[in-house]
């Protein structure tokens, strides 16, 4: 019998468009119904996530900034912070970066130091707080991940940069565009293992969906792991499951229902 669900938000239960399908209200109040805790699990900032998700934030439990942040009922679970050493250090690296842009991500706010436009309108989707400021390096706050973003992939332009600290920290790729770096043993996995043994809740009775890489080790803490249709090709082969259909074809809810999970 499953009691927690737990989804990505991008790439996973949101079409390509960053939109919810309508009938989510409907399926969640029913999953509600039956008892079974429906969670939220981004790369996004929790007041970003909160906003999203407004009309069910008071029962919802959010695992943001990739695990390193979990709020349920409004109350703050869990912290996870990077320090802060470390963070500044990273931030100093990418700004040497060519076509690279940073993000600050604290438990207050998050902070950007450039004025461009076109990330500015790419990372406002993310992020419900957002800063602008002088150096990121002065920014007083509980540091939770820093974020690099290249337009032109981060796969192969970001991510060789910074791959010799991982067997340090937590170098994920987010997005096709997004790297997210954070303390090594932060990730949505181990957030959500901590709340597993706070509910009692087992893997087999943990369902899960996912489509890139910073969804890796929440692969590994359900039985019922599922692959988007259209994940990334290690997420596909980290899965139990592979969704019939894709995020742009309700792929999370077609599941849920297959599953029978919305039966009286």
């Amino acid at each position: 019998m499953i009691k927690l669900i737990v989804t990505d938000v991008d790439g996973t239960l949101l079409n390509d468009n960053h939109e919810l399908h309508p009938d989510f209200w409907k399926v969640e109040e029913q999953l509600t119904k039956k008892g079974i805790l429906f969670s939220i699990a981004s790369g996004r900032q929790f007041y970003n996530l909160e906003a999203r998700f407004e009309k069910i934030k008071d029962r919802t439990m959010f695992f943001a900034e990739n695990g390193t942040y979990v709020s349920h009922k409004g109350k703050e679970l869990y912290v996870n912070p990077i320090e802060k050493t470390a963070a500044i250090e990273f931030i100093k690296l990418g700004r040497n970066l060519e076509n690279t842009h940073l993000v600050l991500c604290g438990k207050d706010s998050a902070y950007i130091e450039t004025n461009d436009e076109e990330f500015q309108k790419e990372i406002s989707k993310f992020y419900e707080r957002l800063k602008v400021v002088d150096d990121l390096t002065q920014v007083e706050d509980t540091y939770l991940k820093v974020t690099l973003c290249n337009f032109d992939g981060v796969e192969n332009n970001t991510f060789p940069h910074f791959v010799n600290y991982t067997d340090r920290f937590k170098v994920a790729i987010a997005a096709k565009v997004f790297i997210d770096i954070t303390a090594l043993d932060a990730n949505k996995g181990n957030a959500i293992r901590d709340i597993q043994k706070e509910l009692n809740i087992t893997p087999e009775e943990t369902l899960v969906f996912g489509d890139y890489l910073n969804d890796l080790e929440m692969m590994k803490v359900a039985k019922h792991s599922y692959a988007m249709k259209n994940a990334h090709p290690e997420i596909l082969q980290a899965s139990n499951f592979v969704t019939t259909h894709d995020n742009n074809d309700n792929g999370v809810l077609r599941t849920i229902e297959s599953l029978g999970l919305l039966k009286a």
